[in-house]
């Protein structure tokens, strides 16, 4: 039975060996390159005592094949719930196949675990190859201090994708026993997949734990629409991915003692200049670029409301990146499961 599972996928089955093969390739030509940029900064940023502050060149390699990787994060769980898990089933009512199987002494409990098994293994493992050698080729740019809390950084680092090709193989199963038809258990496939995924980003996964509160002085803040993020630059602010390194920042609010937002009203009151200047919106965030005119108003604007103000900020550790992975592969594997046991009770359920 094992090996006629095997032998119903081996076409599946060789085209995701060529996918790792040449992806395997790709990242170990190009990552040894990336590593090697990536030693020639440190080795020179060490030598001038600058690493905290000089610019890593590792960001501006491959930044192609950097794009490439989160998108082959995103979709390859997806590929496998379609070409992997919605013909397993669908494919054998389609063809009439399953009677035959039936009809000898394989039972359905046995027919159906050994499809489940061998194939959803098969469908793990390819998900945790194709995030562990993106993971490895990442190296030197995770330890660039960026978020790996971002959707792309989080969806293909980590034990995570393990999970979601799991959920999608179940769920490609699942559509096919239901829908009996190997296309339109695709496009439910695809739905479905894409649905729960944006359901756990969305509301899931900030729950994982209690996000962390901090104090920070006021400007670093951002209010009524103005961010003091280093502009003009002899405020001397630190940002907040210096102040929140790798962290997951929820909000981030000026509050008065009593943790109560100011008005707009009372921050144009107490500086008149906040509603005459119009805050430009960065990639990093709202920040005022201040004209040379306005740079001694702004200090003193900032040195009152501090007397009064202060920032609070809401988010989660970079620390917790491993445990909210632990999680979430949690999460889609028992989906997982729950997905199997639904497919093995509609069969017994209509066959029995």
């Amino acid at each position: 039975m094992i090996r006629l599972a095997l032998r119903q996928f081996r076409t599946e089955a060789i085209v995701a060996f060529a996918v790792l093969v040449t992806l395997a390739v790709v990242l170990a030509v190009t990552g040894a390159h990336l590593a090697s940029v990536s030693d020639a900064f440190k080795s020179t940023c060490n030598a001038a005592h600058d690493c905290t502050t000089a610019l890593n060149p590792v960001v501006g390699v491959d930044v192609t094949l950097q794009h490439a990787l989160e998108f082959i994060g995103i979709i390859a769980p997806a590929l496998v719930g379609l070409f992997l898990g919605a013909p397993l089933i669908a494919r054998e009512f389609e063809t009439g196949t399953f009677r035959l199987a039936w009809t000898q002494t394989i039972t359905r409990k046995r027919w159906l675990a050994v499809k489940l098994g061998v194939v959803g293994l098969a469908a793990m493992a390819f998900g945790g190859l194709l995030t562990w050698m993106a993971n490895w080729w990442a190296s030197p740019l995770d330890a660039v201090n960026q978020n790996r809390f971002s959707v792309a950084q989080f969806d293909y680092h980590g034990v995570a994708p393990i999970g979601y090709a799991a959920f999608a193989f179940a769920l490609g199963a699942t559509a096919g026993v239901l829908l009996r038809r190997t296309v339109p258990a695709m496009v439910a496939t695809l739905a479905g997949f894409t649905a729960a995924r944006i359901a756990v980003t969305e509301w899931v996964r900030p729950n994982f734990a209690s996000p962390a509160h901090e104090s920070l002085p006021l400007p670093v803040a951002t209010f009524g629409g103005w961010g003091f993020i280093g502009e003009p630059p002899n405020l001397a602010i630190q940002p907040l991915s210096e102040t929140v390194p790798n962290g997951w920042v929820y909000s981030s609010e000026a509050v008065n003692k009593a943790g109560h937002a100011p008005t707009s009203r009372y921050l144009v009151h107490v500086c008149p200049i906040l509603g005459q200047t119009a805050p430009q919106t960065t990639p990093s965030g709202p920040k005022t670029t201040a004209p040379a005119s306005q740079v001694a108003p702004l200090n003193a604007c900032v040195d009152k409301l501090s007397a009064t103000l202060h920032t609070v900020v809401t988010y989660q550790p970079g620390s917790r990146f491993w445990p909210f992975q632990w999680a979430e592969m949690g999460v889609f594997l028992a989906a997982a499961l729950a997905l199997c046991g639904l497919t093995y009770w509609w069969l017994q359920r209509q066959y029995s």
